[in-house]
C-alpha cells in the first residue's frame, strides 16, 4: 500500500529520494514544488536531464565531461600544456578550478583503487594517462588524489607507471591532511596545497 495518497505522486518521491542524500521527505518537498510548477517549467526541467544524459560526451583527452569531444580545459591554449594534474573524479577537478590556482590540465581517472568495491588498477583511466605523457609535452604530473589510503595507493601505482617517462611526478603540499577528501576541503586550503605542490615521494 501506498504512503501517500497518490500512485502518481509515490513513484516521483521514490525517484527523486534514489539521488544521493535525498531522504523521502526532501524528495517529497521536490515533487510537491514541481506540482505546484507550470506544465511547460516541469517539460523544461524534466528535457534538461534527458538532454543531458542523451548529449553529455566525456573528453576524448582528459576524460572530463564536456559538451563537445574535445572540453573546454584542454582546447584552451592559455592553459599550461606542460601540466597534467590527475584527479578522481569531475567534482575534484571543479574544486581545483574553483581555488583559481591552477592554469593546467586535468586527467580524470574515473575512480581509484578500492578493491573493497572491486575497483582495480585496470579499471582506471591510466593507460590513458601514460599516452599522453609519452605523446605530448608534459613536464610535470601533479597527483591530486584523496589522501585516503586508496588514494595514496593509487598514487604509488601511477608512480610505478610513470616514473620513468622522464617528468617531475609532485603532489599536494600535506595542507590537505591525511584523509581528506578534495571536495570537502576549502578552497584556501586547497589554492595553498597547490602552490607549495611537492614532489612525490613512493
Amino acid at each position: 500500500m501506498n504512503e501517500l495518497p497518490s500512485i502518481l505522486l509515490n513513484a516521483a518521491v521514490d525517484e527523486f529520494s534514489k539521488l544521493p542524500g535525498v531522504g523521502r521527505k526532501t524528495a517529497l518537498r521536490l515533487v510537491l514544488h514541481l506540482v505546484k510548477q507550470p506544465v511547460e517549467n516541469v517539460e523544461k526541467f524534466g528535457n534538461a536531464f534527458i538532454r543531458l544524459r542523451n548529449e553529455i560526451k566525456h573528453c576524448k583527452i582528459c576524460n572530463n565531461l564536456s559538451d563537445n569531444d574535445i572540453c573546454e580545459i584542454c582546447s584552451n591554449q592559455h592553459r599550461n600544456q606542460s601540466i597534467i594534474c590527475v584527479v578522481e573524479n569531475i567534482r575534484d577537478v571543479l574544486s581545483i578550478e574553483r581555488t583559481q590556482q591552477f592554469n593546467g590540465l586535468y586527467h580524470v581517472l574515473g575512480g581509484i583503487i578500492s578493491p573493497m568495491d572491486g575497483i582495480a588498477p585496470s579499471d582506471l583511466n591510466v593507460d590513458m594517462l601514460v599516452q599522453r605523457i609519452k605523446n605530448e609535452n608534459v613536464k610535470e604530473v601533479l597527483l591530486a588524489l584523496n589522501t585516503t589510503m586508496e588514494g595514496e595507493t593509487t598514487c604509488y601505482y601511477i608512480h610505478k607507471k610513470i616514473y620513468m617517462l622522464n617528468v617531475e611526478i609532485t603532489t599536494l603540499a600535506r595542507g590537505v591532511s591525511f584523509g581528506d577528501e578534495l571536495e570537502y576541503t576549502d578552497e584556501l586550503t586547497l589554492g595553498k596545497s597547490i602552490l607549495n605542490r611537492q614532489p612525490f615521494i613512493k
